[in-house]
């Protein structure tokens, strides 16, 4: 078991450096919201990923890959939130002012911890290709012999734990680099990056099939 754990977590780190639709968000909350945003963010995602787990482990997530139905609803349903989250940054960096309050001592109102989490968690449900991997990518590291939905729940949670270290240290890199990140031009110029990203991700994930 320790060696299938060693194993998984040598992939779980390779899948986790891969980026998508929840880097894209949970740098986006960082950037705009704060350190506070991004971890709600990251924290919202990895509930997505343990859920997804467990649907594997109860074989839930076995559904998409006999449904074709299933899956494209699933996907069709979070290529439009991907897009309608990227439409919202496009928006808010053409609106965003010349100046901040920010820049005069002045802080910015934060963003909803709340809000930042359910943002991380749905970005992460709406994404039926981490079903499909769930499904497909932790059965292959069960031991031959070893009972079946225990494994596959440490398995989730230690692809939880490798996401996290990995999504914090983004956030702690957002964080350090705050100040420079807060100026209005930069601020509009990321908004505007990470709009263009997730609507560039929905639009992909809407094309895409199985």
């Amino acid at each position: 078991m320790i060696q299938t754990l060693f194993a998984f977590a040598g992939a779980a780190i390779v899948v986790a450096l891969v980026p998508g639709p929840s880097t894209a968000v949970i740098v986006r909350q960082s950037v705009t919201g704060g350190r506070r945003a991004g971890v709600a963010a990251m924290l919202g995602n990895e509930t997505g990923v343990v859920l997804w787990g467990l649907a594997a482990a109860f074989g839930l997530t076995a559904l998409l890959l006999a449904s074709r139905i299933a899956y494209d609803a699933i996907r069709i349903a979070g290529a439009v939130f991907l897009v309608w989250m990227g439409v919202r940054a496009l928006w808010s960096a053409r609106r965003r002012p010349a100046t901040q309050p920010g820049e005069t001592g002045e802080r910015a109102v934060p963003v909803s911890r709340w809000r930042a989490y359910r943002m991380g968690l749905l970005t992460n449900a709406a994404n039926p290709k981490a079903g499909v991997f769930a499904v497909s990518f932790l059965p292959q590291f069960v031991p031959h012999g070893a009972p079946v939905l225990p494994v596959l729940v440490v398995l989730s949670l230690v692809w939880a734990l490798i996401d996290m270290v990995w999504y914090l240290s983004l956030i702690w890199l957002a964080g350090r680099a705050g100040r420079a990140l807060g100026r209005p031009a930069v601020r509009r110029r990321l908004e505007q990056v990470s709009g263009v990203v997730l609507v560039g991700l929905g639009l992909r994930l809407a094309a895409e099939s199985r």
